[in-house]
């Protein structure tokens, strides 16, 4: 039992702090995000990617169908478990179709089915609210992290920093996005490609690293959000994947009780199993009371 005279004793409860209440919002909203992405691909008859086209025939009738069933399933919100496992293994099995590249390139799905593989919303408490071991949120956390900002990092070489003709293309159908030029400042477009690149670059590596997660969401929303006025909504369903990643480690980051979580890069200090709200007690080091 709780010692008399504790916090919230003159109430009769203590209430949840707001980054405590908020928490529950970390696996659902990513399982959205990720789940509006396959339906759009299988419509648009791409493979987790609009670069990489299925296969025509009945093959290629069956990964669209099997796209549009694992994204509403994890959509749904209930026991997507399997749906995000399924969805980790498409990015392995489409490495002999399409290439290993190809595939990095869009590990930051893979990221978010992983993550949700690790900690599903729980399906019998509201809003899929879920109070995981500090164990499983590391592991669910390091697979986000490594593999969002691996896709970054992997975009920032082969989009721009190795294959710059790639993104001087780009500049020559849209030359107001380089946006320094367009101020008035002498930096043509190779210098911005470059500029461009060494920032996703360095935001690919931040997000690895886990670190000051609320400032990382603030940097990324800039570029990520400049293109959405070129592309439109298909720019926005490729950017689901880094949204709902943002989402997850702006609310885990923010939580005092699991912030310490976040950027950890080992299981080093993490116990298998505890009985009583395991993430707040091993973030604090704080015993439950007998």
């Amino acid at each position: 039992m709780a010692a008399a005279g504790g916090p919230g004793a003159a109430s009769g409860a203590a209430l949840p702090s707001p980054s405590r209440a908020a928490q529950p919002l970390g696996p659902a909203p990513a399982g959205g995000a990720c789940g509006r992405v396959a339906p759009a691909q299988a419509a648009s008859g791409s493979y987790l990617a609009p670069a990489l086209e299925l296969p025509h025939g009945i093959s290629g009738t069956f990964l669209a169908l099997l796209e549009g069933i694992t994204g509403v399933w994890l959509i749904s919100g209930y026991g997507i478990r399997p749906a995000a496992w399924l969805l980790v293994a498409a990015g392995p099995l489409g490495v002999p179709g399409y290439g290993i590249v190809p595939i990095l390139e869009r590990v930051d799905l893979l990221g978010i089915a992983l993550f949700l593989a690790l900690l599903p919303p729980d399906d019998h408490r509201p809003g899929g609210m879920v109070d995981p071991p500090a164990r499983t949120l590391t592991q669910a956390l390091i697979g986000l992290r490594v593999l969002v900002g691996g896709a970054l990092v992997m975009l920032a070489f082969t989009e721009k920093l190795a294959r710059p003709d790639l993104a001087l293309a780009f500049l020559e159908r849209y030359p107001a996005f380089n946006i320094l030029h367009t101020v008035g400042l002498d930096v043509g477009d190779i210098a911005f490609i470059r500029l461009a690149g060494g920032i996703e670059l360095l935001f690919g590596l931040l997000v690895i690293s886990g670190a000051l997660p609320q400032i990382a969401v603030i940097v990324a929303g800039i570029p990520f959000n400049a293109t959405l006025f070129y592309f439109g909504s298909s720019e926005l369903i490729g950017h689901l994947p880094v949204y709902g990643a943002m989402l997850a480690l702006l609310v885990y980051g923010s939580n005092p009780a699991t912030a310490p979580l976040v950027p950890k890069l080992t299981l080093e200090g993490t116990r298998r199993r505890r009985r009583q709200d395991p993430v707040a007690t091993a973030a604090t080091g704080s015993r439950s009371p007998e």
